[in-house]
């Protein structure tokens, strides 16, 4: 699950600033951006939880030591939001696949990749415990989700999309968003609501052990 659209567009400006050159302080960023220092600080923790920022210390003459910014080699690869494009265009040929085994096969690889992303944020011992932490993870990225055990079984609850745009195409995101959660815990996991059958949220409940033995 990557950051959500609304908050790319968002931070872009900064970013931008940040390409151009290495090494700004929040009080220059403040200023290029016209917003409060307060903000730049919250943006550039966003990026920086993302990969994209990272921060240097500069020790000064006198008194406490202030920070400079510099884009990550990741941060230095995003490009605005042309990727949106690029990646409606490769789901519309994944959904051209006509076999169901090969379009199964794709989905089941779009996952793990999903999931390599998280693998080293993840932690807990148990399905449920990684399950939790995926929900943590979720929400560091501003995607407002939540974690519930009912009836014995964990569930992760997504309340906003992560991939609105590609949703809307078909429910096989949805299949790939499933992999990488069974991926990331270890356990079956099974899309119990979803928003496209008209749900107020996603849901993706943890199946229990004895289930998936069936």
């Amino acid at each position: 699950m990557a950051a959500t659209i609304t908050s790319q567009r968002h931070d872009a400006p900064l970013v931008d600033l940040l390409r151009q050159r290495d090494g700004r302080r929040v009080d220059d960023l403040a200023k290029s951006l016209g917003i409060t220092a307060t903000a730049v600080r919250q943006r550039l923790d966003r990026l920086m939880k993302e990969g994209l920022v990272s921060r240097e210390v500069i020790q000064g003459t006198r008194g406490r030591p202030s920070h400079s910014y510099n884009l990550t080699e990741s941060g230095n690869r995003s490009a605005g939001d042309n990727f949106q494009d690029l990646a409606v265009v490769l789901w519309s040929e994944i959904r051209s696949v006509r076999d169901p085994a090969v379009r199964r096969g794709l989905l089941n690889r779009i996952g793990s990749s999903l999931a390599d992303r998280f693998v080293s944020k993840v932690s807990g011992k148990t399905p449920s415990e990684r399950l939790q932490s995926m929900a943590n993870v979720m929400k560091d990225r501003e995607i407002p989700c939540s974690f519930s055990i009912e009836n014995g079984l964990p569930i992760l609850t997504s309340l906003a999309c992560p991939y609105p745009e590609l949703a809307e195409l078909d429910r096989g995101i949805c299949a790939a968003e499933r992999s990488m959660l069974e991926t990331l815990s270890g356990g079956r996991v099974r899309l119990s609501e979803c928003r496209l059958d008209g749900a107020s949220c996603c849901r993706f409940t943890g199946v229990s052990s004895g289930d998936q033995r069936k």
